[in-house]
């Protein structure tokens, strides 16, 4: 039986001529069953109007139904099927997340592979596909993308990673129990080769996006990785008690202990250890570990390194691992350096020679600055360029304002630390109006040097609308080559040779294709061309686009409230809201207003399409969607205002937001409703007790509701120590919180003020969080229900921080839309 599957979006585009499908894509899709290409609730409710998420899909599209509860009304049930399906028809619309283009035989020709996401709620795992499309440039400056008929899901896929040449494609599949990882390599038209790599040798690679690193050499002969170290021997036990020897898992008359337990990354890397390099010989299947680095360095970002006297190196991130594992999920405060070490090599025709490194020794390449990662080369290998988050390390901010900086690579003799780390791009801390903010890069393009060696092409957050923007790292020079009169976000997906292909978007518009081509030479004042691509993921249902036409959206400033000393000069400007409204609004009727708050606190609400943020528009509401001072992309100053003022600054913040909303007209101050999830749940809790009048209704995502608790508990509790004292909080910070500290950190919290709350509020809370874990906000809502504070309760039994998993975002969101339309309206 063959396995090809199809992904469904809702409408696609097709050209009118015959279109080349890659091949290497379309024998993907029709493999035998064998591995399956990795393609891959029940809530707790202290509200007798819980209803279940399955019942409200039983006529939207093949989920499993459930009986509604019988003390739920007809209006209600009725309700709740219209808003589904509604939300059902927004969850559909698929996401561009990643993509490569390979040269093609024609100097105007290309090729192009994009990576769509899409959930599925049917299987309530995020589905995965591959898009092909053949890129011709034309000579009036236009662009054809020919695209594929049909995306190809990637069923059992963890991650791929084509070769430099584009003539291989490796194929990563981690196994969901104890099983073995499998690679495949893959060639233009089947699989070449196929590894199982059982877990004696190593366990599941990681593709998280930070520890993640897979990389080929030059000639495509070997793969470095990163995966789990293999477990460590647990004691054996039987009738007679310890067993020396051990035993086979076979052996029925034995069984294992658990032996000493080892700490983890945290948050959505429970059971993740021990990152350690791999290296593997494409051609015999052979894996090496990497040696030469210690237990004492958790590892990732892997890169193979320009050869230094016919000698290959690989560069890696390597962060301190001998302590406290402190979680590491978003947190770019933990210190790490680049390292290089000697790689494994395998000699063609006589074996492997697992002996060419076993005097190797990782050296420190950054010794003299706190942090840095995501390392390139310049494509003449002279130069080792990376980015560094010394801000966030060395005040203790979980996140800040980035750095760029480079080293120079030998060309001969050993590698050692530099004489010098030079700075390209340094920390922006008061940024004039207008102008460059400041680093904030959550990623680095495999390839990101444009064909003059010297230009980087970069996303970066600029206030509130993300910007693609080149860095010239010979002269430092920055500049922002996404339009200047867009506040839609621009991300850039990959380079086309000296042309850029991005995604952008906005909170009124889905995500769409841009090609970026350079007008004239590359240089500082470039000037860019950004052409439309029409694209099958473009398209979404007729109501969705029909409900998105009917809104509008601006990025407003807010001022600063007078009153407040002592701020610096970055503090005292005003800062930004997001706000999103339906056309044709009556001033005189205005509709319900939702404040929408982020998490972090050191993290930014984008101007960037969200599924679950138009599904709220579309009801009939208006968004502020807050950036306090203390978000990211807008200078160090007004970021490192916040800590030690939390549940105050920030708060104060929203509110003269809200006051800004309401003295332009655009609010409503008798309907106005707040939602926030994680340190936004902490202000959405925190203002239904410091402003009980205000808000006629509430939701939290996980919040955080008593420091106290949460610092005992949490797999970040320096985090609450530094928002809550400051840059202090940062050498204060201690596993035994005195009486003191704790009083301190329950007088910060939202619980301190829940005798005046009086605000009906929905909690959405994820059983297998361990940054905020779940006793948080189940603490803080048996509060309100013995105040008598009306409140539901949902619990998602198998959800992380995120509450991302299709089904459990799906109901958060459909009860957010029916706890707000009950209150707001």
């Amino acid at each position: 039986m063959m396995n090809l599957s199809l992904l469904n979006f809702t409408t696609t585009t097709f050209t009118t001529r015959s279109l080349s499908i890659f091949t290497s894509l379309s024998s993907l899709s029709l493999l035998p069953k064998r591995k399956p290409f990795f393609s891959p609730r029940p809530f707790f409710s202290l509200s007798s109007r819980s209803l279940s998420v399955a019942s409200a899909m039983d006529n939207a599209g093949g989920i499993p139904t459930k009986e509604t509860p019988s003390s739920v009304d007809a209006t209600t049930q009725e309700e709740y099927s219209s808003l589904s399906k509604l939300l059902q028809e927004f969850t559909d619309i698929p996401t561009i997340d990643k993509a490569w283009t390979f040269k093609s035989d024609n100097d105007d020709a290309s090729r192009a592979m994009f990576v769509i996401g899409q959930p599925s709620l049917l299987s309530n795992k995020k589905r995965k596909s591959l898009l092909s499309s053949h890129i011709l440039r034309k000579s009036n400056d236009s662009v054809s993308f020919q695209w594929a008929p049909f995306p190809i899901e990637m069923t059992g896929v963890t991650t791929m990673v084509p070769s430099p040449s584009g003539l291989k494609l490796l194929v990563i599949r981690n196994p969901e129990g104890d099983g073995p990882t499998h690679f495949e390599i893959w060639g233009p038209s089947s699989v070449k080769k196929e590894f199982s790599i059982p877990r004696t040798i190593h366990g599941s690679v990681y593709s998280d996006g930070w520890f993640e690193g897979i990389s080929w050499n030059s000639d495509e002969t070997s793969i470095a990785y990163v995966a789990e170290e293999p477990d460590s021997p647990k004691p054996t036990f039987n009738v007679f008690g310890y067993k020396k020897d051990g035993s086979s898992d076979k052996d029925c008359g034995s069984w294992k202990g658990q032996g000493d337990w080892e700490e983890d990354w945290g948050e959505t890397y429970a059971g993740k250890k021990q990152p350690a390099l791999f290296v593997m010989d494409i051609h015999s299947g052979e894996v090496l570990a990497v040696t030469g680095v210690g237990r004492e360095l958790s590892v990732g970002q892997v890169a193979w390194a320009p050869p230094i006297e016919g000698r290959a190196y690989l560069v890696f991130v390597g962060w301190p691992s001998n302590n406290r594992k402190l979680g590491i999920k978003y947190c770019y405060n933990r210190p790490c350096a680049l390292y290089a070490v000697n790689a494994p090599s395998f000699e063609s025709g006589a074996g492997i020679n697992r002996n060419a490194a076993e005097d190797s020794v990782a050296v420190n390449l950054t010794p003299s600055i706190s942090s840095a990662f995501f390392p390139r080369f310049s494509p003449d290998g002279k130069f080792l360029v990376f980015l560094s988050a010394k801000s966030s390390v060395d005040s203790g901010a979980h996140s800040a304002t980035d750095s760029l900086h480079k080293i120079e690579w030998p060309s001969n003799g050993k590698v050692g630390p530099p004489s010098k780390i030079v700075d390209v791009v340094p920390v922006v801390t008061c940024p004039e109006e207008g102008s460059f903010p400041g680093l904030y890069c959550s990623k680095f393009l495999p390839k990101p040097f444009l064909s003059d060696g010297e230009t980087m092409v970069l996303s970066s957050y600029w206030g509130s609308a993300p910007a693609i923007i080149t860095v010239n790292v010979l002269s430092g020079q920055v500049s922002r080559i996404s339009p200047n009169n867009s506040n839609s976000s621009w991300d850039v997906l990959d380079l086309d040779s000296d042309n850029i292909i991005a995604v952008c978007s906005s909170p009124v518009s889905i995500p769409e294709i841009k090609y970026g081509s350079l007008v004239g030479k590359i240089s500082g004042d470039a000037k860019w061309n950004w052409l439309d691509v029409l694209c099958p993921t473009t398209k979404c249902s007729d109501k969705c686009l029909s409900l998105l036409a009917s809104l509008k959206f601006d990025i407003l400033k807010i001022p600063v409230k007078d009153g407040v000393e002592n701020l610096t000069k970055g503090a005292s400007k005003p800062f930004e809201a997001i706000y999103v409204s339906s056309k044709s609004s009556d001033p005189k009727l205005l509709d319900p207003l939702i404040v929408i708050l982020h998490g972090g606190p050191h993290t930014v609400s984008l101007s960037s399409f969200s599924k679950s943020h138009a599904f709220l528009s579309s009801l009939g509401f208006s968004l502020l969607i807050v950036n306090y001072r203390g978000s990211l992309g807008f200078g160090e100053e007004a970021l490192q205002s916040l800590p030690g003022k939390v549940g105050s600054q920030d708060v104060n913040d929203v509110l003269t937001a809200i006051d800004h909303a309401i003295d332009k007209g655009l609010a409503d101050p008798s309907k106005i409703a707040v939602l926030g999830g994680s340190h936004g749940g902490f202000l959405t809790t925190h203002l239904i007790g410091q402003a009980p009048e205000k808000f006629v209704a509430a939701a939290a995502r996980n919040p955080v509701c008593n420091l106290a608790l949460m610092v005992g508990t949490s797999d970040i509790p320096d985090w609450c120590y530094f928002e809550a004292y400051g840059i202090e909080g940062k050498s204060m910070y201690t596993e035994s919180p005195s009486d003191e500290q704790l009083a301190l950190l329950y007088s910060k919290s939202p619980i301190y003020h829940i005798s005046k709350v009086k605000t009906p509020t929905l909690f959405l809370l994820g059983a297998k969080d361990l940054r905020v874990p779940v006793s948080n906000g189940i603490q803080y809502a048996r509060a309100l229900k013995e105040k008598g504070v009306e409140n539901k309760v949902i619990v998602f039994p198998n959800d992380v921080h995120g509450i991302d998993r299709p089904q459990s975002d799906f109901e958060s969101f459909l009860n957010i839309g029916l706890w707000f339309n009950k209150y707001c309206k």
